[in-house]
């Protein structure tokens, strides 16, 4: 026979397990019946093994069925659920290695109790099919817990940024003009730039860039800044200098096909941003930023400024330097999304390191606490049009709890797409270690508010910015009193 794959040897190894219960037979006597060691049936079952022909042969004789029968694939009803999930590929498109998971363990996770998995299993696509979850929301999340397995910093990237910059002598003072990037995609390349490639595509106007691999082409938005320009173009060498053959052609992906793609999206991301903020000249300037005594937000605006970064630019940064420099893993990041005009605020990137913060996206469709100092800045750059970009500072302290943040915030108009607003956030959790780094932690220009995280979860009484009236909290007192009533019956 061929060799097979982990999948194939998972569901014959599942098949034959099914078969020798449903058959009464031990491990003793299969093995005996079917003239095999105990150890390599085992090792069958778990499927680490998939026999040869004349062993399948003997095994579907001693099981009272067919060598085709034993080998088609079919699992049966009962694990049917089990099935679709090895035959779908999602699992060999994790890389399960990533986080220190062999298939193998995998598969004997599902031998060991198949019902039971093979339930569990159904539970959680139902649980997706009615939160409309698909793959990519699976890959995506699979892509933040890698990062904050890794406290999102990536020596190897580090090392490889420093090479790509010495093998082609880049300057060392930053920003780096971006025709320098330009001319490596096209010489090196051979990219052929477009720089208002998509500007006759209305749809395509919320796209930064798009490539065409078949002709080499780099199709930009015309209405992207210099450093915007300049970003993608790293993104753009990543690709190619660290070989990651997988990858979306459009500046963000649009639905993730594989976890590979997702990951390589992000291993370039990494890559540019590491590119154009270099780790020590970055790492020392921002010491010197949270040894000023008073919050500053010009000079916070200036770190951004001196290294020619965007906002998403520059609070990536501070997530991969933050925890593994300065030595305050407490963190949290958030971004929002606003359409100006309505109350509807999205998060759509969001990264906790040591543990999930308080603040932290809801699948529920209920309302971020409006004291947020990211939504706030939104609601004001919707009221009051003109301003691109907004800084503040706020402690948050979570009610009902001891858990305080010190927030940085920028919010700034999502350019290129019109009528639309973004603000990044960065989270610290308050505690002696963010006072011996962070100077103005105290500083008492930064407002102290206490926040929640949803209208919905929210008893806070007379709260003048609520968005939705506190339902969850009023079902759970009415459920209390229900059971206090139904006590006193007693």
């Amino acid at each position: 026979m061929n060799a097979k794959t982990a999948n194939e040897r998972i569901i014959f190894g599942l098949k034959v397990k099914q078969l020798r219960l449903q058959q009464g037979f031990s491990f003793d006597q299969l093995s005996k019946e079917a003239g095999i060691s105990l150890s390599y049936l085992n090792e069958i079952e778990k499927g680490k093994k998939f026999p040869k022909r004349d062993k399948v042969e003997q095994l579907a004789a001693a099981l009272g069925t067919t060598a085709a029968e034993l080998t088609n694939g079919e699992l049966g009803r009962e694990l049917a659920p089990v099935s679709q999930l090895l035959q779908s590929n999602f699992l060999n498109e994790l890389p399960l290695e990533l986080f220190g998971i062999e298939l193998s363990k995998v598969a004997e996770i599902i031998a060991a109790a198949p019902l039971q998995v093979g339930a569990f299993i159904s539970t959680l696509l139902e649980i997706s099919r009615s939160y409309a979850l698909r793959e990519e929301n699976f890959y995506f999340a699979a892509l933040r817990s890698y990062l904050e397995l890794n406290a999102n910093y990536f020596p190897e990237l580090e090392r490889a940024v420093d090479a790509f910059a010495e093998q082609f002598n880049l300057p060392t003072i930053r920003p780096l003009p971006p025709r320098v990037l330009a001319e490596l995609l096209e010489d090196r390349y051979g990219y052929e730039i477009v720089p208002h490639g998509l500007d006759d595509q209305p749809a395509l106007a919320g796209l930064r860039s798009v490539y065409l691999p078949e002709s080499g082409r780099l199709l930009l938005n015309g209405k992207l800044s210099p450093v915007q320009r300049s970003f993608q173009f790293g993104k753009e060498i990543a690709f190619n200098y660290l070989k990651l053959k997988e990858r979306a052609n459009t500046s963000s992906i649009l639905r993730g096909r594989v976890f590979s793609e997702v990951l390589n999206h992000s291993k370039a991301t990494y890559f540019s941003v590491a590119l154009h903020l270099p780790l020590r000249p970055f790492t020392e300037a921002l010491r010197g930023f949270f040894q000023r005594p008073r919050w500053e937000p010009a000079a916070f605006l200036e770190l951004m400024q001196r290294f020619n970064a965007t906002p998403e630019m520059f609070y990536h940064r501070l997530t991969n330097v933050i925890p593994q420099f300065l030595g305050l893993p407490e963190l949290f990041f958030l971004r929002f999304a606003h359409d100006a005009g309505t109350d509807d605020f999205v998060i759509d990137k969001e990264l906790h390191l040591s543990r999930r913060h308080h603040p932290h996206e809801s699948g529920l469709l209920e309302h971020y606490c409006r004291r947020w100092i990211s939504i706030n800045l939104l609601q004001r750059m919707a009221a009051e049009p003109g301003g691109n970009l907004r800084i503040e500072a706020q402690r948050s302290r979570y009610y009902g709890t001891d858990d305080e943040y010190l927030c940085l915030t920028l919010a700034r108009t999502d350019h290129p797409r019109p009528g639309k607003n973004v603000s990044v956030t960065l989270g610290l959790l308050i505690n002696d270690r963010v006072r011996e780094e962070i100077a103005f932690v105290d500083d008492p220009a930064i407002p102290r508010v206490v926040v929640n995280t949803t209208c919905e979860h929210c008893p806070i009484e007379d709260c003048s910015v609520r968005a939705a009236p506190p339902k969850v909290v009023t079902a759970r007192e009415q459920y209390r009193a229900m059971k206090e009533a139904l006590g006193q019956l007693s």
